[in-house]
């Protein structure tokens, strides 16, 4: 089994960019120390600690639809239920290294991961 670095999500609303172009399906990378650690630095973080979240995604979402960039506008940009969506996503990757969550059968013990789809998804 390789060691996944990326992973794939769909948004449950998406980013609406300035020409109204919905992005929903993305990628996000695992976070480096450098990645938690730099945006302490950042003068908007100093000013506003809950701005930390919105560097951190920006430094780790690598793909969202078709867009060049990501930086902290783009997710300033997003619903709040993306934002929710897209820091969960961030904690299950980044302290299990999936996207999913554990689970276990109540009959018979069997443990597995069951990957959770964006509110709306089917």
């Amino acid at each position: 089994m390789a060691f996944m670095t990326e992973f794939e999500f769909t948004l449950p609303k998406g980013y609406v960019d300035k020409h109204g172009t919905l992005h929903r399906e993305g990628t996000m990378r695992l976070a480096t120390a450098a990645d938690e650690i730099l945006p302490l630095k950042d003068p908007r973080v100093q000013q506003n600690p809950a701005y930390l979240t919105v560097i951190l995604l920006s430094r780790v979402i690598t793909r969202l639809g078709d867009l060049q960039s990501i930086n902290p506008g783009v997710v300033e940009g997003l619903f709040s239920s993306d934002l929710a969506y897209l820091q969960q996503l961030y904690r299950n990757i980044n302290e299990t290294g999936s996207a999913g969550i554990q689970a276990e059968c109540p009959q018979c013990d069997h443990s597995f991961v069951v990957e959770v789809p964006a509110q709306g998804e089917v």
